[in-house]
């Protein structure tokens, strides 16, 4: 049955669902598989090959434009409430996050921090170490962190407003503590490769923070008006991928789960639901009016969210 699914399904499968469903393909060859361990390597590069193309799928759906229409403001007003999102409560999610990497951080350490966004991780970081070194391509992000850091009295961050990929070896220097990106690994098309950069900008750890699941809230906006069964379609699940590739690198990875909270007001909340269900269905004015109606019978109220955090030691 899966495996049918999976043929007909077009919508990417997790990389658990992946390995179940080349398995159950080679059910009928499983013990020769097992015996022979040419056979197993191969059944380890098609599981690879799955995932790789797993990975590329749901990157892409993840990255689509939005198709919301009934506010030409809409983008730019989105970027002002995630800038005010970092802040939540006294910047909640970033100081959840240095707590979970509290073993590998102290008043001395270097940290190089990828695709910063207006400061979520960057502020209660800075707070905890020497120096912060940001890499942030967006103009939009980087001006919002400017105006943060600048609010917050913040001088020990360095901003270079340059795309990751493109920032070369010399200039990183290779002599930060820890290399760190939070909610960034969909930016990234080839998340190889980005893993094995971080490794070499580092002298000691590198970590990865990522939030885990989406909010009922979202989730029943989409089955209310699209009529169809949530299943998943933009849960923020890239973390599956990058310990599945840095656990076959042999990297020990340590994995920890933080728990933040986060409310927005009622225009927040609209705009939030409709840039996810807008990778889905076009937002019209129509729709906006059906997600208005949902929230207001539902009411806003502080939402319990997780992050997945990991952290691995870079090899000598």
């Amino acid at each position: 049955m899966l495996q049918g699914f999976a043929e007909t399904c077009e919508k990417p499968l997790p990389p658990f669902a992946v390995a179940l469903i080349f398995l159950q393909k080679n059910t009928n060859h499983t013990h020769e598989i097992l015996a022979n361990i040419g056979d197993c390597h191969t059944m380890t590069t098609n599981m690879n090959e799955h995932c790789r193309c797993a990975w590329e799928e749901m990157r892409t759906q993840r990255m689509c434009q939005m198709r919301v229409g009934y506010d030409p403001e809409f983008r730019s007003k989105l970027a002002e409430d995630h800038s005010d999102a970092a802040k939540y409560n006294n910047y909640e999610y970033g100081r959840r996050a240095v707590e979970a990497l509290d073993a590998i951080l102290d008043e001395n350490s270097r940290v190089l921090e990828i695709g910063a966004g207006p400061g979520t991780l960057t502020i209660p970081l800075s707070m905890s170490v020497e120096k912060v070194v940001v890499i942030e391509s967006s103009d939009v992000a980087v001006r919002s962190l400017r105006r943060n850091l600048t609010d917050c009295g913040i001088e020990n961050v360095e901003i270079t407003g340059s795309n990751w990929l493109d920032v070369g070896e010399h200039e990183l220097g290779g002599d930060f503590d820890l290399v760190v990106c939070s909610h960034f690994l969909w930016q990234m098309k080839d998340l190889k490769r980005h893993l094995a950069k971080m490794e070499e900008a580092s002298r000691g750890y590198c970590a990865v923070v990522q939030p885990a699941g989406r909010d009922d809230m979202v989730k029943g906006i989409y089955t209310e008006v699209t009529g169809e069964r949530y299943s998943g379609e933009f849960d923020p699940d890239a973390d599956y991928f990058a310990y599945l590739i840095l656990r076959r690198w042999g990297r020990l990875v340590n994995v920890r789960v933080m728990n933040y909270s986060m409310e927005r007001s009622f225009e927040q909340e609209v705009r939030y639901a409709a840039s996810f269900i807008g990778k889905y269905v076009k937002v019209d004015s129509r729709m906006k009016d059906e997600i208005e109606q949902y929230i207001s019978l539902k009411g806003i109220s502080p939402e319990q969210q997780s992050a997945v955090v990991l952290w691995w030691e870079r090899p000598v």
